[in-house]
């Protein structure tokens, strides 16, 4: 298993709005998505960064602190042996066109995600 970088950064906020005009304005990264509870930039490496408000469901797993998710090469077999060395992963593992993630518990608490890009 190598974890190649650290490829998404995401966080749940009530402040929102203002997480979202500070990478948007502040920080000037690209907008990919400007939504109600959902904004999402991108750095100049590629890294996303997602800004999810209070009422996003999708994320209310997520802690007070940043989600931060480690790029691996080979998902299935990371995944495998994380489970075996007793990681708790969050529901099954998730896939779009470009990639498969699985958010996670690590032995510090914290939320973290797994994925791997096609």
């Amino acid at each position: 298993m190598t974890a190649r970088s650290l490829a998404w950064l995401g966080v749940r906020t009530s402040n929102f709005a203002a997480m979202a005009a500070f990478y948007r304005d502040v920080l000037g990264l690209e907008t990919l998505r400007d939504a109600p509870d959902d904004a999402r930039f991108r750095l100049a490496d590629g890294t996303e960064v997602h800004v999810y408000g209070p009422h996003d469901a999708d994320h209310d797993f997520f802690g007070p602190g940043p989600v931060v998710a480690l790029l691996v090469d080979d998902f299935d077999a990371t995944r495998a042996r994380m489970v075996a060395a007793g990681i708790a992963f969050i529901g099954d593992s998730q896939q779009d066109g470009t990639a498969t993630w699985n958010h996670f518990r690590a032995p510090d608490g914290n939320i973290y995600e797994l994925i791997s890009r096609a």
